[in-house]
């Protein structure tokens, strides 16, 4: 991993994101939790009155605040935050995306599976903090969810059943709205909305400088690889979120390196995410 300055006064540009990362994770203030209770005499207030008694019998709640390690690792699923990858994962990502601006390494970036797309406002952040107005950050999903295993596709894909995961299907419109909410929306965010197999390998990026893949399964990884690793500038990063969790990603990675001959070494963020930097020159 990158190492990161701790004995330093934080500059202006870091306190911007520290602040951003914050606000993603809802670290800093905590997610707005409610109760909707259905209205009395109804059928839902019929079935909902039992199960709030049982719940208070036990000395049980409803709704349960999240305990705050958890979300910082990136271990759980939040109600209103635009990321789940936790705040390790962010100040990874964050640490990738300005050694590239700063050493010049040429290329866009982008992410490929953005949920609500909290990873790419933290990409476009970077830029803004930086004073960077000539690269993009590609917001690449289908905005629909996850598509069903293709024939290749191994086992382990078919068992996770990530494909029937409403709360993974976030529509674009939404996904506009959190990066305007951040005064992030403009000209530097393009969207590629689709399954890979249909945009990647015709999106008109030119040379990419970060490649963070997101797309949990096989085929989605693969597709991004197979599309995206060649635009992968020398000195750039390849960010791998599920390749820890998911055995379908690990072996479409595995199997897109070695048959590539990539050798650089592949170095852990955490228990979920993995990263290499394309060898330069």
């Amino acid at each position: 991993m990158i190492a990161r300055e701790t004995a330093r006064r934080a500059t202006p540009e870091e306190l911007y994101l520290d602040l951003v990362k914050k606000c993603l994770t809802r670290l800093g203030f905590g997610e707005t939790y409610h109760q909707v209770v259905p209205p009395k005499g109804t059928l839902m207030w019929a079935l909902y009155a039992p199960a709030r008694a049982l719940f208070r019998s036990r000395d049980l709640r409803l709704v349960q605040r999240f305990p705050a390690e958890v979300r910082a690792d990136g271990h759980d699923w939040p109600v209103d935050a635009e990321t789940m990858i936790g705040i390790k994962r962010l100040d990874h990502l964050q640490d990738c995306a300005v050694d590239v601006l700063r050493s010049g390494t040429p290329g866009d970036l982008i992410e490929t599976g953005v949920w609500r797309g909290g990873a790419t406002i933290l990409m476009r952040a970077v830029l803004k903090a930086y004073g960077d107005v000539s690269r993009v950050v590609w917001v690449a999903d289908s905005f629909a969810g996850l598509p069903p295993p293709g024939p290749d596709a191994p086992e382990s894909d078919r068992r996770e059943r990530l494909w029937t995961f409403s709360q993974l299907a976030v529509p674009v419109e939404e996904v506009r709205r959190n990066f305007a909410r951040y005064g992030l929306l403009d000209d530097q965010v393009r969207f590629l909305q689709g399954w890979f197999k249909d945009t990647l390998p015709e999106a008109p990026i030119e040379r990419l400088a970060l490649l963070r893949l997101d797309g949990d399964m096989y085929e989605s990884t693969m597709v991004a690889l197979q599309h995206l690793y060649p635009r992968l500038s020398k000195g750039g990063y390849a960010i791998i979120d599920d390749y820890g969790s998911v055995p379908g990603c690990r072996q479409a990675v595995d199997e897109y390196r070695a048959a590539h001959g990539i050798t650089d070494p592949i170095q852990r963020v955490d228990d979920t995410c993995v990263f290499w930097q394309h060898a330069r020159p």
